[in-house]
């Protein structure tokens, strides 16, 4: 069992852990503590066999994430500004990118400066219709962190994510979807059902395959690596996997698939 710390709440439904940031007085946002408590029950969750997604989302109606808390860092100097933002990078934002199982972000509300980050950072976003969503911290002075100026662009395009950055505009619901920074718009109500419809079918396919596609998709996006190199060689590595074997008996037995994730 996962466990739930003081900003942190944790279940599991379904195989499915559910999330919860929990500082709906913050309007959820992001500190120092929070980020470890995140961080840790990632940790805890990725080897638990019993789970083969997260959905991460906000407590309260209001906000999932409304940006980081920025009275943590007002007064900080330039070494201590870059150190939070590696550490971010590295404890959350791109061990959510690179997490081994599918995480959707349920986007209630506002979620701006580092809420947005987080959930670009996320593999899905469900949005609920009254979300508004945005990166405004050159309104106060600096730049987004965590990955955005990158994520952004890649999400809906050097243009807009220019337009988004440099205004500090927030964009609803509807443009979201419009722009391909949300993949469903909901009712605040249906937000996590449409979360566990998506999940639902994620836990009838290979774990070992959708862990790899994030790996490989991941890749593409890597000034590192090529993507197709990548996806050469993990195609070829999922010929030696059981589940590979299974998915392939069962097809040709004409039955549903047992996945074992090996």
């Amino acid at each position: 069992m996962v466990a739930t710390t003081e900003f942190i709440l944790s279940e599991v439904k379904n195989g499915v852990l559910v999330i919860t940031i929990n500082r709906p007085d913050k309007l959820n946002a992001l500190n120092k503590q929070t980020i470890e408590e995140l961080h840790d029950t990632l940790v805890e969750a990725e080897n638990m066999n019993d789970i083969n997604a997260v959905i991460l989302t906000g407590a309260g109606q209001k906000a999932f994430v409304a940006g980081a808390d920025i009275a943590e860092f007002a007064n900080f100097s330039v070494e201590q500004g870059k150190q939070l933002s590696s550490i971010g990078h590295f404890k959350i934002f791109n061990f959510i990118e690179n997490y081994s199982k599918p995480i959707i972000a349920a986007v209630n509300g506002f979620a701006l400066g580092g809420g947005l980050e987080l959930a670009m950072a996320c593999h899905i976003r469900v949005v609920s219709d009254n979300a508004k969503m945005g990166l405004p911290e050159v309104s106060l002075g600096v730049i987004p962190g965590y990955g955005g100026t990158q994520r952004l662009a890649h999400l809906v395009g050097k243009g807009k994510a220019f337009e988004m950055i440099v205004t500090a505009d927030m964009i609803n619901a509807v443009d979201a979807l419009k722009w391909g920074l949300a993949n469903y718009v909901t009712t605040q109500d249906e937000l996590l059902a449409k979360c566990f419809e998506i999940t639902s079918k994620i836990a009838t396919k290979s774990p070992t395959a959708i862990r790899t596609a994030i790996k490989v998709i991941n890749a593409g996006y890597n000034n590192n690596l090529n993507g197709y190199e990548v996806e050469i060689e993990e195609f070829g590595k999922s010929f030696g996997t059981g589940d590979f074997k299974e998915g392939v008996a069962a097809f040709l037995e004409k039955r549903k698939p047992s996945f074992r994730g090996n």
